[in-house]
């Protein structure tokens, strides 16, 4: 029997509620790993003087975050060494430090050449020296780099410390609520806004690129899908179908769209391609069909349906539109992405009465609950496949929140004023 348009639209208000206050994301680092590698990351300066941001406090937040670092405090160095031939292991080794990052800055016409070094202490071996340069609008840039190489170098795993997130905030004025599609580079720093409306924004997507959002609006009186440039807020409206027009999903080699349509009425996974404008239907069932997200090699996608009599999440081959159901454990299984292994399947589970972020292991069924939070939902995962945002709780007000695929690390990031929800990891 075919559901009803009442049920459809409860179905998508769920993850539209309301939300209130102006966002400016925190960070709030709740739980690292019991023995993170301690590190020294003196001032980085520019012929001694301090420069307009402060790189090393910037690559000293970035990695204590990520929880395998645990950075040595200013207070307690005994040297502030700007290159190689400035340190003295001793220092460190008394403090216990396992790693070092120097560096110095020169300006030159306008550009900032930092040169950085990575050394590990006990050996006295330089790990790797490298250059970045920028503008001094590009210097959190530039420390969001040295951050990543830093990473790459002692864990293997690329950073994803130059990423950015999307989110959706709302204010109220005047009894009504104005919302915002908002950017922010993933520690909360140079917020901007994209988008103000006075109706709800939803589901934002990435292009590979990173260039460019597609997201949900209800400006015309019903849910439309977007596509907006970040460069210079250019948008095109994508469809305009009666009834649901929603869950865009951009796909990893950037050439289609996964979406769900009741156009045909009732709600079923689509794709768009971006091209030809042409839709493709790639479901066909009685039973909601939603949320499609892409494999890596964006040949099949994964969806939340109720055909089996509760949410749970199906693979479909965008070639021969077979149809796989994956989970079956616990009574609710939503809002599916996969990690770039295409082997971690992240997902909301409901464990009893609570909603929890959850990762599968699509080889085993092994099946592994992240989060002790309530209200978990829109799961997000670094491009790395290290850590995963999603929106929760906390006293009763929305916020990000972070943490690593094995649960080992973890943070907040609630705004100070306000809710914020709709999470979504830039790809690079």
């Amino acid at each position: 029997m075919k559901k009803t348009n009442i049920s459809v639209v409860m179905f998508l208000l769920l993850l539209a509620y309301p939300l209130a206050g102006i966002a400016n994301l925190t960070i709030e680092i709740t739980k690292g790993m019991d023995n993170p590698s301690k590190i020294g990351i003196p001032p980085i300066t520019w012929h001694g003087s301090d420069l307009p941001e402060d790189v090393s406090s910037i690559v000293e937040a970035d990695l204590e975050r990520s929880g395998l670092f645990g950075p040595i405090s200013r207070k307690d160095m005994l040297s502030f060494p700007a290159s190689i031939e400035e340190v003295y292991a001793r220092d460190w080794l008394i403090l216990g430090a396992e790693y070092l990052v120097v560096g110095d800055a020169l300006l030159n016409r306008g550009i900032y050449q930092v040169t950085f070094s990575l050394i590990e202490v006990h050996s006295a071996r330089v790990v790797f020296t490298k250059v970045a340069r920028g503008s001094k609008e590009q210097l959190r840039d530039l420390a969001h780099h040295i951050s990543d190489e830093v990473y790459l170098a002692v864990t293997g795993i690329s950073g994803a410390f130059s990423t950015r997130v999307a989110y959706v905030t709302s204010v109220m004025l005047s009894g009504k609520n104005t919302y915002k599609l908002m950017v922010a580079d993933v520690d909360g720093a140079r917020e901007r806004l994209i988008l103000e409306s006075q109706h709800p924004i939803m589901s934002p997507s990435w292009s590979p690129d990173a260039k460019e959002l597609v997201y949900v609006s209800f400006e015309t009186g019903r849910p439309a899908i977007f596509r907006q440039k970040l460069s210079n807020a250019s948008r095109k409206q994508l469809t305009n179908f009666r009834g649901l027009n929603g869950a865009p999903s951009w796909s990893p080699d950037g050439k289609k769209l996964a979406l769900v349509l009741s156009k045909d009425g009732n709600p079923e996974v689509y794709t768009f391609d971006l091209r030809s404008r042409k839709f493709a239907r790639h479901t066909n069932h009685f039973a909601i069909d939603t949320e499609p997200n892409w494999t890596p090699d964006s040949k099949s996608l994964v969806f939340t349906s109720d055909r089996g009599g509760s949410p749970q999440i199906y693979k479909v081959d965008l070639k021969t539109s077979k149809v796989k159901r994956l989970t079956f454990k616990g009574s609710y299984n939503a809002r599916p992405s996969l990690a770039a292994d295409g082997r971690t399947l992240v997902m909301i589970h409901r464990s009893g009465k609570q909603f929890h972020i959850a990762t599968q292991d699509l080889v085993t069924g092994d099946l592994r609950i992240l989060t002790n939070t309530s209200l978990d939902e829109s799961p997000t995962v670094a491009p790395n496949s290290a850590m995963l945002l999603y929106a929760t709780k906390k006293n009763n007000k929305g916020v990000l929140a972070a943490v690593s695929l094995d649960a080992g690390v973890k943070f907040f990031l609630p705004s100070l004023q306000g809710d914020v929800r709709e999470p979504a990891w830039s790809p690079k």
